[in-house]
C-alpha cells in the first residue's frame, strides 16, 4: 500500500499562513499531510488546512545558504503533529536523515525557537562585535576572523565535553574586577560588555566562584550605572 503524501511548506514565517489557505483552497485530496518547517511557529499556523494532518519539522542547524544531507547528522529536529501517526513518521524521517527527533509541542515553542537564536543568531552578533574590537585596535576584518575562530572553537569544545558552567573561562570567572573595570572604559559597546558580563557572572557564580569576588566583579559592571542615573536624577 503506497505511503499517504507528505507536502512541505519551506517558506518564510510570514507566509506560512497564507501558503495553507491557498493550498485549502486548491481542495487537496484527502490523505495528504502538510508540514512547516519553522521553528516559531505552532501548529495553528496550518489552521486553514484543518482537514488534513498538519506537522512543524525544525532542523535545529543553520542553514546561511544550501547545504547537503551531511547537515543533517547528528543534529536534533523538533517534530510535532496533530495526529500521533504523522508524528511517528516525522521522527522516522528525522532519524533516516542522521538526526535526532524532539517533540516539541506549541506550549514550548517559543522558548525552543528563542534558545535557538541565543545559540546560533546571538553568537555570530558576540563575534561580530569582538571582530570589530580587533578592527578598532588595528587588525584587517580578515585577520581577526581568523585569530578569533581557534578560541571560538576551544570554547565550544570546552562546552562539549564539560558543561556551560565548568567551560567558562575570564576574567569574569576569575573574579579579576580590575580588568573588567579596564574592559568597559576601552570597549565602544560598554553597555553590550555589562549586559553580558552580568549573565557571566551569575554563571561564575554557579561555578564556584568566590562570594567576596564576585561581589566585586558585580560593582565593575554596575558601577558607571549608577554614576549615569544620578546624574540623570532617575
Amino acid at each position: 500500500m503506497p505511503r499517504e503524501g507528505l507536502v512541505f511548506l519551506a517558506v518564510p514565517d510570514g507566509a506560512v499562513r497564507e501558503t495553507a489557505s491557498r493550498i485549502a483552497g486548491m481542495a487537496p485530496r484527502e490523505g495528504v499531510s502538510f508540514v512547516h518547517l519553522s521553528g516559531a511557529l505552532g501548529l495553528d499556523a496550518l489552521e486553514p488546512l484543518h482537514d488534513h494532518a498538519v506537522g512543524s519539522f525544525h532542523p535545529l542547524q543553520s542553514f546561511s545558504e544550501p547545504r547537503g544531507p551531511s547537515a543533517f547528522h547528528g543534529i536534533t529536529v523538533a517534530v510535532d503533529a496533530s495526529t500521533a501517526a504523522l508524528r511517528r513518521r516525522l521522527a522516522r524521517l528525522a532519524r533516516d536523515l542522521g538526526a535526532r527527533p524532539k517533540h516539541v509541542d506549541d506550549s514550548r515553542r517559543v522558548l525552543y525557537h528563542a534558545a535557538a537564536v541565543f545559540a546560533s543568531n546571538f553568537v555570530d552578533v558576540v563575534i561580530a562585535q569582538a571582530v570589530r574590537l580587533l578592527e578598532q585596535a588595528g587588525w584587517s576584518e580578515d585577520e581577526a576572523t581568523k585569530a578569533l575562530m581557534p578560541l571560538i572553537e576551544g570554547g565550544i569544545d570546552n562546552i562539549r565535553r564539560r558543561g556551560v558552567v565548568r567551560a567558562l573561562t575570564g576574567p569574569i570567572r576569575r573574579g579579576d574586577a580590575e580588568t573588567v573595570a579596564r574592559h568597559l572604559k576601552s570597549v565602544d559597546r560598554p553597555d553590550l560588555y555589562r549586559m553580558l558580563g552580568l549573565v557571566a557572572l551569575q554563571i561564575a557564580r554557579e561555578a564556584g566562584l568566590d562570594p567576596a569576588a564576585a561581589e566585586r566583579t558585580k560593582r565593575a559592571l554596575t558601577r558607571n550605572v549608577a554614576a549615569t542615573r544620578r546624574r540623570g536624577g532617575t
